[in-house]
């Protein structure tokens, strides 16, 4: 993504602003996008939703986004970007749709936006759970990720996992809203004793000053970010336990319950996207490498 702390889809990038500032930047732009384009019509009067017909006559599709530098934000040229609408210009141009419009949000109004018709469709990279499926119906995953750690250049304390961390009583610390808090939980970390951060910088400076021995986060996230770094290093990617099971995250796009032809129309081209490998060519600048790639599907990530 249960646990009270459900998986989510986190704070991940490689650099750059913040999601808290990002989000004061592209809140305006997103605003002023919105004003100066037409609403596409959002009654669905067909089983299985008409709103594949309606964006193709609009020639526009709506996507929510959260800010979050790899998975959708706007640049530092004011242009969309990131791996989720990277991949819907893409997917969306085959579908007969021409033009993508952001419509920047907070991570957590994503849902609620999407079903009262502010955007079309989520392509923020949000994490599959059950929970989100009693709401919302995903595609089929566009990547999957494992956890990893920032620790110190040597990993003195030979932290692997989050087992390793509780065992070794590592001052351990991840970001806010974070899945790794959950998994932490699990492994038997008492939560209030996590330090909080804003993001993996904060992590990696965390790390890096001797605050904590450790800081969780994505795979992705955590090469990313320490690749300048002299001083630390970042663990071998890991599967966290959930329940006792080793699970397996997977970001994918949302749309609306009632919308089951257009997430199916969706579906079919990312397959053809992932058979051909361009799927791995559009990802692969936002930091995603074939470990990242999958098979996963939307139906075992909700736990049908």
């Amino acid at each position: 993504m249960a646990p009270p702390l459900q998986p989510l889809r986190r704070i991940t990038g490689t650099s750059g602003p913040s999601r808290r500032s990002l989000l004061a930047g592209v809140a305006a732009l997103g605003a002023l996008g919105a004003a100066g384009c037409s609403r596409v019509p959002t009654a669905s009067t067909t089983d299985g939703g008409d709103l594949l017909e309606r964006l193709r006559a609009a020639g526009v599709v709506r996507l929510g986004i959260a800010g979050e530098i790899p998975f959708g934000y706007i640049d530092k040229d004011g242009e969309l970007t990131g791996e989720a609408p990277e991949l819907a210009k893409v997917i969306f141009k085959r579908l007969g749709v021409d033009r993508v419009q952001p419509v920047p949000t907070e991570f957590g109004s994503l849902i609620p936006g999407l079903n009262s018709q502010q955007f079309d469709v989520v392509a923020a990279g949000m994490y599959v759970n059950p929970e989100r499926c009693e709401q919302v119906i995903f595609s089929d995953p566009d990547y999957q990720m494992l956890d990893s750690f920032i620790v110190r250049k040597g990993n003195p304390l030979g932290l692997r996992d989050y087992q390793d961390v509780v065992e070794k009583k590592a001052k351990f610390a991840t970001g806010t809203g974070y899945a790794e808090i959950a998994y932490a939980v699990e492994a038997g970390y008492k939560e209030s004793d996590i330090l909080i951060v804003p993001d993996q910088v904060a992590g990696l400076n965390a790390v890096e000053a001797g605050r904590v021995d450790v800081f969780a986060g994505t795979a992705l996230t955590t090469r990313e970010v320490v690749k300048k770094s002299s001083k630390a290093e970042a663990t071998e990617p890991f599967k966290p336990l959930v329940d006792g099971k080793p699970h397996v995250d997977g970001g994918a796009f949302a749309f609306r319950p009632t919308e089951t032809k257009l997430r199916d129309a969706f579906n079919v081209e990312l397959a053809k996207l992932k058979k051909s490998g361009e799927l791995l060519r559009i990802l692969k600048p936002f930091g995603f490498t074939e470990d990242e790639m999958t098979d996963l599907t939307a139906k075992e990530l909700c736990g049908g």
